[in-house]
């Protein structure tokens, strides 16, 4: 919570250890930004992932919904691995979030994911024109 040098501070301020609280319990997984564009015939959904392995993330459809999440474990490390460690953090999250697939074509969707961006296509179902039939009456 506090850094290794003392004189990074002058005074206490609550809000700075709330922030500093806030920032290390929840590291910066909780910032995920999604964006959903409409191209016309399309969706296109960017999630930044930034620190993700393609192969940490996973994308389900179930019904009619879209589930995105990943998940990793790091370890970050200052100085010597073996020797008198000055720092070393290991850092562990996880992102979950789900989206209605309603109107969108959920065989056609297709995935990319590259410089810590996932770009989903998500073509939008084609309106079917209304069937129209006549009934024979009977008796």
């Amino acid at each position: 919570m506090y850094g290794i040098t003392p004189f990074e501070r002058r005074g206490f301020d609550l809000f700075d250890a709330f922030r500093d609280f806030d920032n290390d319990f929840f590291g910066d997984l909780r910032g995920v930004k999604t964006d959903i564009k409409d191209k016309g015939d399309k969706y296109v959904l960017e999630a930044e992932l930034p620190g993700f392995e393609k192969e940490d993330i996973k994308i389900d459809i179930t019904g009619g919904t879209l589930t995105l999440s990943a998940e990793r474990s790091s370890e970050k490390t200052d100085e010597n691995k073996n020797e008198g460690y000055i720092r070393r953090e290991r850092r562990q999250g996880s992102y979950r979030r789900s989206f209605d697939l309603s109107g969108v074509d959920a065989e056609k969707i297709a995935a990319e994911y590259k410089n810590g961006v996932l770009y989903l296509d998500l073509p939008k179902k084609q309106a079917q024109a209304p069937t129209s039939r006549r009934l024979e009456i009977k008796g």
